[in-house]
């Protein structure tokens, strides 16, 4: 069953609006598990001056230094724990969140595999018995609404069960960012049901899971086609104007992990985006970006992290 955050007042339709959202939040705190990353000490301080969240750096302290003067980067004002092992900084950062002396949780210079097994230490980490998934929220250029996709990075080939976790965890992220009923898309190929395509047999189960009060708090409508998920003209000219989503889809449900990774990179090389992305299903906001993920993205992650850590508080 979906869980509102209960901050669906106020619909945020970019990031800009996110931004206003934090605004109105008390400051977060940030653990970063091996700070020694220039970019993300880059965001961290940005976010710092913006207003968005503190952070704690754990990690090597003299190479934090070090990393920060090289590319003048003012870290004055940060708390910085001294851990030279990665893995220990990882548990040491991510105790931190656990023990509710930060809000939320990001991955610094440490590799990811390690980063995950932190987040699901049995002792200190922040696993919850749900299930993970990744989500990328979306401000695109010729779209009037966030667009929130899952799972492009960690859930690799979910089954009909994993999609109704990934479903519960996004909208609980869409309920955060204040939309309060937001229309879920299973896509396929095409937007009819096919027995010799399983996928299309899967998103009419979730249609009719979410019609029977089993999946709430959304609505979804599928198969859809990702034109008639996102593209109001093109649902007119299918014909598709008795569906429950004709082109405003607020979340796109990938059927597996490369569908989602190569709509998600597509997107970010070719069309004027921006971007964060935040892995669901934890205690707390956990900021998994890339190495390759860029600047503004990493701070727009924070963001969201921001906003959905002030929606658990109040929630909890």
């Amino acid at each position: 069953m979906a869980v509102h955050f209960g901050m669906e007042d106020k619909m945020s339709k970019s990031f800009d609006d996110l931004l206003s959202k934090v605004s109105e939040c008390s400051v977060k705190k940030v653990a970063v598990a091996v700070a020694q990353d220039s970019a993300v000490l880059e965001a961290v301080a940005a976010a710092k001056k913006r207003n968005i969240a503190e952070a704690i750096l754990v990690g090597d302290a003299d190479k934090i230094r070090e990393v920060a003067a090289a590319d003048n980067v003012d870290i004055s004002g940060f708390e910085i724990i001294d851990e030279k092992d990665n893995y220990t900084a990882a548990l040491k950062a991510v105790e931190l969140v656990h023990t509710g002396k930060a809000d939320m949780y990001m991955k610094g210079l440490i590799d990811t595999k390690s980063f995950l097994k932190s987040v699901l230490d049995k002792e200190v980490g922040l696993r919850t018995g749900k299930t993970l998934s990744h989500v990328c929220v979306f401000e695109i250029k010729g779209i009037d609404h966030l667009l929130f996709l899952s799972d492009v990075a960690f859930m690799t080939y979910p089954t009909l069960e994993d999609k109704v976790h990934i479903i519960e965890n996004t909208v609980e992220i869409c309920h955060a960012c204040g939309i309060p009923n937001p229309k879920v898309a299973p896509l396929a190929a095409v937007e009819v049901v096919n027995p010799k395509m399983p996928v299309t047999v899967e998103a009419d189960e979730l249609t009719k899971m979410c019609a029977e009060g089993k999946i709430t708090g959304c609505v979804v409508d599928g198969p859809l086609s990702l034109d008639l998920a996102i593209d109001p003209e093109a649902a007119k000219h299918k014909g598709a104007e008795g569906r429950k989503i004709v082109g405003d889809a607020d979340v796109l449900l990938f059927p597996d992990i490369h569908a989602g990774n190569l709509v998600y990179k597509c997107l970010v090389h070719t069309a004027e985006v921006k971007n964060g992305n935040i892995l669901t299903g934890t205690k707390a906001p956990v900021i998994l970006t890339s190495r390759s993920d860029d600047f503004e993205t990493k701070v727009n992650s924070i963001a969201l992290g921001a906003v959905v850590a002030e929606a658990m508080s109040k929630m909890n």
